[in-house]
């Protein structure tokens, strides 16, 4: 349990449908350890998605156990929840969800601002994680100037700049052409190769073999799990 970062005990999930309850989730069972890099996968409502949102706090269990790094945080509150996800994970999405408005290092800045950090500081951490992520020269660009891949990059530093125990990426690299979604998951290599826990959910058997552990949800239980005898290896990064 120490080097665990999630730990799900019978995790279940059931929505309701007037007085109907619709089981989601059936007993989960999961431990991912620290510095791991697993890619959660699953037909199209095979409960990933619901499982992706309890895992990252973005949702609770109807009943079983989540322990996210030491703490249980299976019947947190929304407040106590929103202060998890803020300090514990990183979060990377399809869409990137970058604020049009703000330049990349504002919007990579975003998650110190309810860590209360002043804007100088704030300036500082997030251009030191945008050249890490090979786009320091865009720091003062907003989203409508860059390409997807940049996008989904400034996306990932946002993502980093906590220094979450946990970084989880929803289908990544769904909107990226294939040259750029290759750069991209060598980008979550080196992520993973410096230390930090990777979950990563995808519907690409391509995007999958680049992890390290592959499991299989399939309705609302885990089918598969197991480890990726050849992982493929992240190459130099480019600035593409």
């Amino acid at each position: 349990m120490k080097n665990d970062v999630i730990h799900l005990e019978n995790i279940q999930k059931s929505y309701f449908m007037g007085k109907q309850a619709v089981p989601v989730l059936k007993g989960i069972n999961l431990t991912i350890g620290r510095n791991e890099y697993v890619s959660l996968m699953g037909p199209s409502g095979s409960g990933k998605s619901t499982l992706m949102n309890i895992l990252g706090c973005l949702d609770t269990p109807t009943s079983g156990t989540y322990i996210l790094n030491g703490k249980d945080v299976s019947s947190m509150g929304d407040d106590e929840l929103a202060g998890i996800r803020n300090v514990e994970i990183g979060f990377v999405f399809q869409q990137f969800n970058l604020l049009p408005r703000l330049t990349a290092w504002e919007n990579v800045g975003v998650p110190l601002i309810y860590a209360g950090v002043g804007k100088k500081e704030r300036e500082e951490r997030a251009r030191e994680m945008l050249q890490k992520v090979g786009l320091g020269e865009r720091a003062h660009h907003k989203p409508n100037e860059l390409s997807g891949g940049q996008s989904q990059r400034v996306a990932i530093a946002r993502a980093l700049i906590n220094n979450p125990s946990l970084i989880l990426a929803d289908e990544p690299t769904g909107n990226l052409d294939t040259k750029t979604s290759i750069e991209i998951m060598d980008l979550f290599g080196q992520i993973h190769n410096s230390g930090n826990t990777v979950v990563l959910v995808t519907h690409e058997e391509d995007i999958a073999n680049h992890t390290h552990r592959i499991v299989r949800v399939r309705d609302g239980v885990v089918e598969t799990d197991h480890i990726n005898p050849d992982p493929i290896q992240p190459q130099m990064l480019s600035a593409g």
